[in-house]
């Protein structure tokens, strides 16, 4: 399934999408894709509402609706920094031997379409397309990695925007130049594990203006996404509709030469195979 939310920031409505044109509307059956949905097993609940839309659910057609993110806002988005070979190769960093973990502030998420804003004092923003975890439940101390699957809900695409010279020319940890506003599109959906066959074989990439910057596929990465929630949990609680970024393949502005970073009026449009697409807008700071 692809589970969607779609409306006005703050009162999207949770959808399933049956192809472009169509979708199920939940709305009557479930309040929003959030903790409590996930926690409840919701996404064994409304499958046979999707796939028999004979026992409940309108068919509708999208009518060019605003896109949200497809999870509500999650108890925290955690992150995983140099995850690719090929990335820390052209950052000129060491292939880490434990994944690198740090936070990202949870109201940095927006829809996939939505503007992205520059904040104030910005002098390098960046772009990073990334395969999101979305964790389906409480989820601590796994024993295996093999039992990280079971803790997984599904895949999205983001878009984990950065401010390079908050995060590496300021001292303390990288979260400054990662949880600026707006800093954090996801979606247009969610694919639930059912839908991808193999996660370490997409393709992804990343244009600005029109201009290829991020060629990549998950299978450059140096932790596996299993591998990842399995390691976490180790130190943390995972929570149902929590998202994990798993970090990005070579082509940011940072590693480029020479360095680009992003400015007003461009537009970044990035996807990955069997999770869509995105596009958006930067604009200044407010």
């Amino acid at each position: 399934m692809h589970l969607m939310r779609i409306g006005a920031p703050g009162a999207e409505k949770p959808v399933a999408r049956i192809d472009d044109l169509s979708y199920v509307d939940l709305s009557d059956i479930v309040s929003d894709f959030d903790a409590t949905f996930f926690a409840s097993d919701g996404i064994d609940r409304i499958r046979p509402i999707v796939t028999d839309r004979s026992s409940g659910g309108q068919v509708a057609e999208f009518a060019g609706e605003r896109i949200g993110a497809p999870i509500a806002r999650p108890h925290q988005i955690l992150c995983v920094g140099l995850n690719y070979s090929d990335h820390a190769a052209e950052t000129g960093q060491a292939v880490p031997t434990e994944p690198i973990l740090f936070n990202k502030a949870p109201n940095t998420m927006i829809g996939p379409n939505d503007d992205v804003l520059i904040p104030r004092g910005s002098t390098k923003p960046d772009w990073e397309v990334e395969l999101g975890i979305v964790i389906g439940k409480r989820t601590s101390y796994l024993e295996s990695v093999g039992e990280a699957r079971d803790a997984i809900a599904g895949w999205v695409l983001v878009n984990d925007v950065s401010e390079r010279a908050f995060q590496l020319e300021r001292s303390g940890q990288w979260v400054k130049g990662k949880s600026a506003e707006t800093f954090n599109p996801a979606g247009p959906w969610l694919a639930t594990l059912d839908e991808i066959d193999d996660v370490l074989q997409l393709d992804m990439w990343l244009d600005i203006n029109g201009n290829r910057r991020q060629t990549g596929n998950t299978n450059t990465m140096i932790f596996d996404p299993f591998f990842i929630v399995h390691y976490i949990s180790q130190f943390m609680v995972l929570e149902p509709g929590d998202l994990i970024n798993t970090g990005t393949p070579p082509g940011v502005g940072m590693g480029l030469e020479p360095q680009v970073w992003l400015q007003p009026g461009d537009v970044m449009e990035l996807g990955i195979e069997g999770l869509g697409k995105q596009r958006q807008e930067v604009r200044g700071p407010r």
